[in-house]
C-alpha cells in the first residue's frame, strides 16, 4: 500500500511516498511560494503515483474540524496568499484520494510519539522554531485538539528589560513567535541565524524566550518530555542555556527528577531529525485509508 505525505511548512514543503509501516520510499522539497505556484507542483508529485491516502500536516492556523463549514482551510496565516485557503479540497478534487488534516507540528509531535524522542510519553510536546514557532501536543498518542488546535507559539512573553525590539508578529507583536522565531532574529540583529553562530548575547537572548515558554508548557501540559526542532534548533549552543534557565524558571516549585536532576533528556532535539513531520503525515494517511 502506498501512502502521500505532505508537510507543508512555511518556508519549504516536503512531499513524500511511503508505506504503511511509516518507511518513506521517494521525497521531494518545493518552496513554499503563493497556492498559485506551489500547489500545482505539489499535485503533479503525487499523481499517478499511485497513492491510496494523503497525510497532510499544514502551516496554521488551519480548521481541522471536519464538522465544520471551513474544514480543510488555512485560516489567519500571516502567510497573506495563503489565508482562507482550502488546500484538502484543492488536494482532493485532483488526487481523490482520502485525506487525514492537521497542523505541521502535530504532525512532527506525532511522528516522534510513533518512534522518536516522544515513544512512550503519556503527555509529549513538539516545538517548532523556525519561520514560525509552532507547538503540538501529543496525549496517549494522539494529536491534541479542542476549539481548534494548539497555537502556543502565540503565547504572551515577559519581555527582557534590555531588548527594545518591537517583535515581528503582525497579530501580537511581541508573542513567543514574534520574540523568537527566525524572522524576529534576523529583523532584530540584522543578519541571518547562522551568521550569528558566535554571538553569545543573541543565544542567550533567545533561549530565555524559549526557557519562559517552556516554563508555561510544564506547568499547563505536564508533559512527559518536550523536543525542540526547527530551523533555529541546529544551532546546538541554545540546548544547555535554555535548560539551564528553564530551572531558573520554575525556580524548584516542579519538585521532579526528571527536571532538577534529568534536565538533558527531558528537553531534547527531535530523534527523526527533519523526517518527524514527513513520518507524522504518513501515519495521517495511514488513518485516512482507515478511516476511509
Amino acid at each position: 500500500m502506498l501512502i502521500g505525505a505532505l508537510e507543508a511548512g512555511g518556508t519549504k514543503i516536503v512531499c513524500a511516498i511511503g508505506d504503511e509501516n511509516g518507511n518513506i520510499i521517494d521525497k521531494k522539497i518545493i518552496p513554499t511560494e503563493s497556492p498559485n505556484k506551489t500547489m500545482p507542483q505539489i499535485i503533479n508529485y503525487f499523481r499517478n503515483k499511485g497513492i491510496e491516502a494523503l497525510g497532510v500536516g499544514c502551516f496554521g492556523p488551519i480548521d481541522p474540524d471536519k464538522k465544520s463549514k471551513t474544514y480543510g482551510y488555512i485560516t489567519s496565516t500571516p502567510k497573506l496568499a495563503w489565508r482562507n485557503y482550502n488546500i484538502v479540497k484543492a488536494l482532493h478534487d485532483t488526487l481523490n484520494v482520502p485525506i487525514e488534516f492537521d497542523t505541521d507540528v502535530n504532525t512532527a509531535a506525532l511522528g516522534e510519539t510513533i518512534s522518536g524522542a516522544l515513544l512512550d510519553c503519556e503527555i509529549g510536546i513538539y516545538i517548532t522554531i523556525g519561520t514560525g514557532i509552532g507547538v503540538g501536543v501529543c496525549i496517549e498518542g494522539e494529536p491534541l485538539h479542542g476549539l481548534m488546535h494548539p497555537e502556543a507559539g502565540h503565547i504572551i512573553l515577559r519581555r527582557l528589560k534590555n531588548d527594545n525590539y518591537k517583535g515581528i508578529c503582525p497579530y501580537h507583536r511581541d508573542c513567543f513567535e514574534g520574540l523568537a522565531s527566525g524572522p524576529a532574529i534576523e529583523e532584530r540583529w540584522g543578519k541571518k541565524a547562522y551568521e550569528l553562530k558566535n554571538e553569545y548575547e543573541v543565544w542567550e537572548l533567545e533561549a530565555d524566550y524559549i526557557a519562559q515558554a517552556i516554563a508555561n508548557f510544564i506547568l499547563c501540559y505536564s508533559p512527559n518530555r518536550i523536543v525542540l526542532g526547527g530551523g533555529i534548533m541546529h544551532e546546538e549552543q541554545l540546548f544547555p542555556i535554555i535548560r539551564f534557565k528553564v530551572k531558573e524558571y520554575l525556580n524548584g516549585y516542579i519538585n521532579m527528577k526528571q527536571i532538577l536532576d534529568d534536565i538533558d533528556s527531558y528537553i531534547v532535539p527531535p530523534l527523526l531529525g527533519d523526517d518527524a513531520g514527513i513520518k507524522g503525515a504518513l501515519r495521517l494517511g495511514r488513518l485516512a485509508s482507515r478511516n476511509n
